[in-house]
């Protein structure tokens, strides 16, 4: 799973299968802006959830 670009900011997921939880790293150029964490079931989070999630951000940021 790759990181997503929106608007100049790029949303990096990470996540842990044993421990089911993960965050979104937003970035702004380079710079760290925050963490967005969630939690999942099974093998690995759905793309459509981390998808979700982004576009959250962006509509709540005005991205």
């Amino acid at each position: 799973m790759g990181a997503i670009e929106r608007g100049g900011y790029r949303f990096v997921p990470e996540y842990s299968v044993i421990q089911q939880n993960g965050a979104i790293h937003v970035y702004n150029r380079e710079s760290f802006i925050e963490e967005i964490q969630f939690h999942f079931s099974g093998k690995y989070p759905e793309l459509d959830k981390i998808e979700e999630l982004v576009d959250d951000y962006c509509n709540k940021h005005n991205i």
